[in-house]
């Protein structure tokens, strides 16, 4: 999937009216049906298969559908499970790019990642209570990088009692392993499944603290996919399994080198100290010579906490060019030109544009970071802004972006620590 781009100036980019705010419409009855006619392709290659649980307390709707966010084809599997009943979807503002009439049609409700929003929860609000339609959310707000449940909102057992509508939850199985982010989105040989599941009806609701839901609500975004394919002995055979998987492993477990690890048919290889990882067909790193790690999210979560403790020291720093697309409106990503982009204990700096832009981000302004690798087919990309633009650096430097994100993640912690 591509997104329309086009060179333009900062100061005629800046000078764009901004969209106006648009009230969702409930998908009709064709759109619906093209969506699901449109899916079966895609997930007959998946060999989808779904179940439902409890789904019999959650009457007929309309419901707040909370679904975890694992590949491409998460909202063709949402439009299987719940077709015909009608649903709204929470969607990015970029994903409404050169298709804005389409995307609104089909029921699309446009927010900004990690921005600060009070006209999407109004705008939850009125498609469930005014347009009697069901809404889906994407709770993590964007992809996971190692196959594990991302940073949550603590925002949402709030929203849920707010909303008094039963509470839907789809779970998905295999979905990341299909068409992980790391690997550029190649397509597996990987059975895909669901299960949709009631968490929650309207009466169990009332009766709950928002605490008490928000708490339901994590324990069901708990998981773990590459645990999740060895348990169930889910083999991975394609020879390019480990390409990408440097994103993922920017960091030498062995050496402690940076930006050295590069990922190339199934084995991943440290370049500064010549160490060298198989990925199994099982989804487990083995080296001959003996493994620190063997299990991906335990690589990574050890990079977080080597990102950490930069961070307490006060060492870390991102200090990188890059090329910068402004997204103002649903027209285009605008392509500016050059930057420079800095982080550190302080926040995004980011300036560019012969000296015209320079916008600054806080830690506080966010619990998580927009970024992605592959984007668009554009590049590794990171993501920041506020409601009046949002700015998205394509780094020059291999392998910052994940870094970043655990950076600004433990930053936002921090920050609430010290606060």
């Amino acid at each position: 999937m591509k997104i329309k781009t086009k060179k333009l100036s900062y100061e005629k980019v800046m000078s764009l009216p901004r969209p106006k705010h648009r009230k969702p419409l409930k998908p009709s009855i064709f759109f619906r049906t093209l969506i699901r006619v449109i899916s079966v392709f895609d997930l007959f290659a998946a060999r989808f298969t779904f179940k439902k649980k409890n789904m019999e307390k959650a009457g007929k709707g309309p419901y707040l559908i909370l679904m975890n966010h694992s590949s491409f084809i998460d909202l063709e599997i949402a439009y299987r499970i719940m077709y015909p009943k009608p649903m709204c979807i929470v969607s990015t503002t970029d994903g409404l790019v050169g298709k804005a009439w389409l995307m609104r049609l089909i029921g699309c409700i446009p927010t900004q990642k990690f921005v600060t929003d009070m006209t999407l929860i109004r705008d939850i609000i009125y498609a469930i209570r005014e347009k009697k339609t069901s809404v889906l959310m994407y709770p993590e707000a964007g992809y996971s990088f190692d196959g594990t449940a991302t940073v949550l909102p603590k925002s949402l057992g709030g929203l849920v009692k707010r909303l008094g509508v039963p509470l839907v939850n789809i779970h998905t199985y295999g979905a990341f392993l299909y068409q992980p982010l790391y690997n550029c989105l190649k397509k597996r040989k990987v059975k895909v499944s669901a299960e949709a599941e009631c968490l929650l009806t309207a009466e169990e609701i009332a009766e709950k603290s928002a605490e008490e839901i928000q708490s339901i609500i994590e324990k069901a975004f708990t998981f773990d996919n590459f645990a999740w394919q060895y348990e169930n002995k889910i083999e991975i055979k394609e020879k390019d399994r480990a390409v990408g998987l440097e994103r993922i492993l920017y960091k030498c477990a062995s050496c402690g080198k940076e930006g050295e690890m590069h990922g190339e048919g199934t084995e991943i290889i440290c370049k500064a100290c010549g160490k060298k990882y198989e990925l199994t067909t099982l989804g487990k790193l083995s080296s001959e010579d003996g493994e620190k790690f063997d299990h991906i999210p335990d690589w990574y979560n050890w990079e977080r906490e080597c990102v950490r403790k930069e961070l307490l020291e006060g060492t870390y720093l991102l200090d990188t060019e890059v090329e910068i697309g402004m997204l103002v409106d649903h027209k285009a990503l605008y392509m500016v030109g050059k930057g420079r982009l800095t982080h550190n204990s302080n926040g995004f700096k980011l300036t560019g544009c012969d000296g015209k832009l320079n916008y600054e981000q806080k830690p506080l302004s966010s619990y998580g970071l927009n970024s992605d690798y592959y984007w668009y087919e554009i590049g590794d990309v990171i993501g920041i802004g506020d409601r009046n633009c949002l700015y998205y650096c394509f780094p020059k430097k291999d392998g910052v972006v994940t870094k970043t994100r655990l950076a600004a993640e433990e930053l936002y912690k921090m920050a609430k620590e010290n606060k």
